[in-house]
């Protein structure tokens, strides 16, 4: 823990599994996290865009992140779960639901217990890691939200949002 002063400095990450891989988010970037509800489809959509749910009077598009990710596409069981992330393109926050196959636990990390992403060569990007994340039982990806998703994809979710948000008006 860094110590500023009086005050601890930790960061707390939101952990969730996909595929049987441990994945966490910065808890900063959760809004919520709800149990799976019917998702509305909507046409002529990307694959890893599920479709959109109403949450609280407002349009929020949900994304199968193991897709984002090149998993198999999610299947939904009893503890699949839908993560309401707050999301900033272009300066906008945009509220967004992931799909996840269960969440685990809010936790601490001390920022020494994060290690940079791995370098894997210039063909392919890593700039969605923000950092591996190190516990006794190994290693778990730590995602940078805001980059999860390419400018095109971001595109798509932003119009199934548009579109969705003038149908139910």
């Amino acid at each position: 823990m860094d110590q500023v002063g009086d005050i601890v400095q930790t960061d707390q990450y939101l952990t969730f599994t996909l595929a049987e891989e441990t994945f966490a988010v910065e808890i900063v970037k959760v809004r919520e996290v709800i149990d799976y509800v019917h998702v509305t489809r909507v046409p002529r959509m990307p694959s890893f865009l599920c479709g959109v749910i109403n949450l609280r009077g407002s349009v929020v598009p949900v994304i199968d992140l193991r897709l984002i990710l090149g998993m198999p596409s999610i299947e939904k069981t009893v503890d699949t779960c839908v993560i309401i992330a707050e999301v900033v393109m272009d300066g906008d926050a945009l509220h967004l639901g992931m799909l996840a196959d269960s969440v685990q636990e809010v936790i601490d990390i001390d920022p020494s217990q994060i290690d940079p992403p791995p370098k894997l060569g210039s063909m392919l990007d890593t700039e969605f890691i923000r950092g591996m994340g190190k516990r006794e039982e190994g290693f778990f990806i730590i995602l940078n939200i805001d980059s999860v998703l390419s400018g095109d994809e971001m595109a798509s979710v932003e119009a199934i949002k548009a579109a969705a948000s003038r149908a139910s008006a």
